[in-house]
């Protein structure tokens, strides 16, 4: 499978053909053939494989950062920069970046729910976990879920700024999406009437 993603990170999605599909897996044709009835089918297993791997890995890694000592940002941190980060940086360097997003959006629609809906229901019970160890006090505005939703939301939208974050400032750009959800940046002013807090916009967790 890496083999499979690697090939159309270096043709693309549109110039690979089995024959090299083939060629960079290491198989005849046939035996090409026994795995993947045609391109479409590979590229589909190949974003079934990542999203496995790098959700897996996150989580892992975030769980080490945690019996480390970090702290609430630390752990959620790491996981989202390996969650969303790992494809990132090796799709951003490859000149077909444009074309091979543009086709994981059009040809890989329900496996990207499919991951994202159960890797947030991952985060809901990390949030839930942290709390119970103190690592985090929730303060009732925004529920779990909520916050799980608004972090995987904001993990996406950091790899689709524009214009694209430099990789070696994806790290930092996760962690500040993250801080700035779990803590906020700013409060409603109590001298403007005006300013009736939104439940999106309140501070939902206090270190």
């Amino acid at each position: 499978m890496l083999r499979v993603k690697h090939a159309f990170f270096h043709y693309g999605y549109s110039k690979l053909t089995m024959v090299d599909l083939a060629e960079v897996c290491g198989f005849t044709r046939r035996a090409l053939y026994y795995h993947f009835k045609n391109k479409e089918e590979a590229f589909r297993a190949s974003i079934r494989h990542s999203s496995t791997q790098d959700i897996r890995t996150a989580l892992e890694a975030g769980e080490r950062v945690r019996q480390g000592g970090g702290s609430a940002v630390d752990i959620i941190s790491e996981i989202m920069d390996i969650r969303y980060g790992t494809t990132r940086r090796i799709v951003q360097v490859s000149p077909h970046t444009v074309e091979l997003n543009a086709v994981a959006f059009m040809k890989c629609r329900d496996i990207m729910i499919e991951f994202a809906t159960s890797f947030q229901s991952d985060i809901e019970n990390l949030i839930v976990s942290l709390a119970e160890d103190g690592l985090l006090h929730l303060t009732g505005d925004l529920s779990p879920r909520e916050i799980a939703q608004a972090l995987a939301d904001g993990a996406r939208g950091v790899n689709q700024a524009l214009p694209p974050p430099a990789l070696t400032e994806l790290s930092g750009r996760y962690r500040l999406m993250c801080h700035s959800i779990l803590f906020g940046s700013a409060v409603a002013s109590k001298s403007d009437a005006r300013a009736k807090p939104h439940p999106a916009r309140r501070q939902t967790v206090r270190r």
